[in-house]
């Protein structure tokens, strides 16, 4: 009995250890519970986390864009739920990835409550800290930072995103989440959506406009919104569901 009790609490001192070594804590689930013309712009300036072996990487989400489910015609999901698309009819917050040209993997999270589908493409990432994991996975010892993360299929390459993470868990703490970031972001530029050929006219590519990171091309500008200076994550999501 004493041995278990001390196992266990040597389990729990190491699980608080983890806890405490996490550069940020996690979204919550109901950040995302909205459409993702809504989380788009507000997921810009937080982070994601990565475990990279024994590395902490941790980058800022500077580029993404919406995609508003059945009605979309540039969504997958405008062709129904099907096994590929299950992830977004699921529950808010989870991973949604798949391959583009057989080569690349691009990376989503899923929004608005299960049953709706709709989700935000990640297409560009700023590197804040573990820079040198990211280039031994993308062997570019000399490129500047901005360029690591930047593009939907760099992204997964430099974080060792493969299909295999479809429908993980982004709001709980561990090796792969989002976070919510500790300062202001600037202003978001919108405009059209980028490689699609359908809907391709929809403001649903949002940005920050100080971001080196971000992909190319960056206009025609839409839209601007204004620089926002609270903690982002905490603050708008008390706001919504008590």
């Amino acid at each position: 009995m004493v041995e278990r009790q001390a196992g266990a609490i040597s389990a729990s001192m190491e699980a608080g250890r983890r806890m405490a070594d996490l550069p940020a804590p996690p979204l919550p689930r109901r950040f995302f519970e909205r459409s993702p013309a809504e989380v788009a712009p507000d997921l810009l300036g937080n982070w994601l986390v990565r475990r990279l072996g024994r590395t902490w990487v941790v980058a800022q989400i500077v580029e993404v864009e919406a995609y508003l489910g059945e009605h979309d015609a540039a969504a997958h999901a405008a062709r129904g739920r099907t096994p590929r698309t299950e992830v977004l009819y699921g529950p808010a917050g989870h991973a949604y990835l798949y391959l583009i040209y057989g080569r690349h993997v691009c990376l989503n999270v899923a929004t608005e409550p299960a049953g709706r589908p709709g989700c935000v493409l990640l297409r560009a990432l700023q590197p804040l800290r573990g820079t040198p994991a990211i280039r031994r996975r993308l062997a570019r010892a000399t490129a500047p930072d901005c360029e690591l993360l930047s593009g939907p299929g760099r992204l997964t390459r430099g974080l060792a995103l493969t299909r295999e993470w479809n429908g993980h868990d982004l709001t709980h703490a561990g090796a792969f989440y989002l976070a919510a970031s500790s300062g202001p972001r600037g202003r978001v530029l919108v405009t059209s959506r980028i490689g699609v050929t359908h809907a391709k006219d929809w403001p649903q590519r949002y940005y920050l406009a100080d971001a080196p990171a971000v992909t190319r091309p960056r206009g025609p500008v839409l839209a601007e919104r204004a620089a926002q200076s609270r903690p982002l994550g905490s603050a708008h999501t008390s706001a919504r569901q008590g």
